[in-house]
């Protein structure tokens, strides 16, 4: 594969990423939560093949049921990356949903494995932790070869190497917090409800969400290569019943925009040493604040919106906008200000840090020494 130096495909990642956003900043134009549902693979790729069952058609009719039971809600608006078994390439499931201004992308895909591995997951982007989660973004994304000219548009990326991840996290770290929302969600409703065994919400680097602008998630339903589940994967009873998850899943992430209720996530964030002390602790320079809510939607920062509480801050973050109850040099204060976001609700609530009105590490703050 044709490659270019690393700083080259950064600055190109960069300008493409300003591209984007202020494309889809231009496109609000629906007043319709717009859900883009993704089947995995489809055409000459059939995806993996384990006991026989083919991921390209489960994947398929898993969300065609999703999709079906979403269009029954009058402010849901469904667009499919494929409806039949056609083979759609990566770079156009991303455009996709970018063209539509889409408030979600949901990719579906099923798993496979040498040993007895079975359980779900559901994949945001971001950096592998393991080298487990490398192989299965790594699996993803080799789709890119059975493209004709994918040494033209996918230029410097290659699969098989780790370095070539790296700058991929940086499309989608607005929409982080909204997308683990979305995939914790999916995998409560398949243990909870469904009381399959999942193996978590991971992070990996997969190449269709990253050139994603709205909260995305990839969903491995499960591991064909299982025999027990690629049954019940292949069957028109689990294909329902995970469909039925997925769908009840996206419905409750909306509601909570709507309401701007809690269960908002903080990735990689130190959530709250909480202290016992009553003592101040001051940070000169620093602004503690809890936030409370993420959306794709400017909402007017009064009382009313958030449940009473007072004063909240708006802050846009690209097409993002984040809510903020409180401000305080005060780390003990800011604990006080997240428990009472918590009584009124906001229980995924959790404290950040800014200096010169930039947001910084908690942690780092944290081991500064207070006055």
């Amino acid at each position: 594969m044709k490659t270019i130096p690393l700083v080259k495909y950064f600055l190109a990642l960069y300008l493409f990423i300003g591209i984007g956003l202020h494309l889809v900043s231009a496109q609000n134009t629906s007043d319709k939560f717009v859900v883009v549902l993704d089947a995995g693979h489809g055409g000459h790729d059939p995806g993996n093949l384990g006991n026989g069952y083919q991921e390209k058609t489960i994947a398929l009719n898993i969300v065609l049921e999703v999709g079906k039971a979403l269009e029954a809600y009058k402010d849901i608006e469904v667009i499919y990356t494929r409806k039949t078994d056609v083979f759609i390439k990566l770079r156009e499931r991303a455009a996709i949903a970018n063209k539509a201004d889409a408030d979600l992308f949901v990719s579906v895909h099923c798993n496979a494995f040498t040993n007895s591995a079975y359980g779900t997951e559901t994949f945001v982007l971001g950096l592998h932790v393991n080298e487990q989660n490398f192989n299965v973004a790594k699996k993803e994304n080799e789709v890119i070869f059975l493209e004709d000219d994918y040494e033209k548009h996918y230029e410097g990326f290659d699969p098989n190497s780790p370095e070539s991840l790296i700058g991929l996290t940086l499309m989608q770290e607005e929409y982080l917090d909204q997308s683990i929302q979305l995939a914790s969600f999916i995998e409560n409703n398949f243990t909870g409800k469904l009381k399959r065994k999942s193996r978590g919400v991971k992070q990996a680097g997969f190449w269709v969400l990253h050139n994603t602008y709205m909260p995305s998630v990839l969903i491995e339903t499960g591991f064909l290569t299982y025999k027990p589940e690629g049954a019940y994967l292949n069957s028109n009873k689990g294909q329902k019943e995970m469909a039925l998850a997925i769908k009840e899943a996206i419905v409750q992430y909306k509601n909570n925009l709507d309401q701007n209720v809690g269960d908002f996530f903080a990735p990689n964030v130190l959530n709250e040493n909480i202290s016992n002390k009553t003592e101040p602790q001051v940070y000169e320079g620093i602004d503690f604040m809890v936030q409370i809510a993420a959306s794709s939607r400017k909402i007017m920062p009064r009382a009313y919106n958030f449940k009473g509480l007072d004063p909240v801050t708006r802050k846009q973050v690209n097409a993002l906008y984040k809510y903020y109850y409180g401000k305080t040099s005060d780390y003990n204060e800011a604990l006080r200000f997240k428990e009472e976001a918590e009584k009124k609700g906001y229980k995924g609530c959790f404290v950040v840090a800014f200096k010169d009105a930039e947001q910084v590490v908690l942690s780092e703050v944290l081991k500064t020494s207070a006055n």
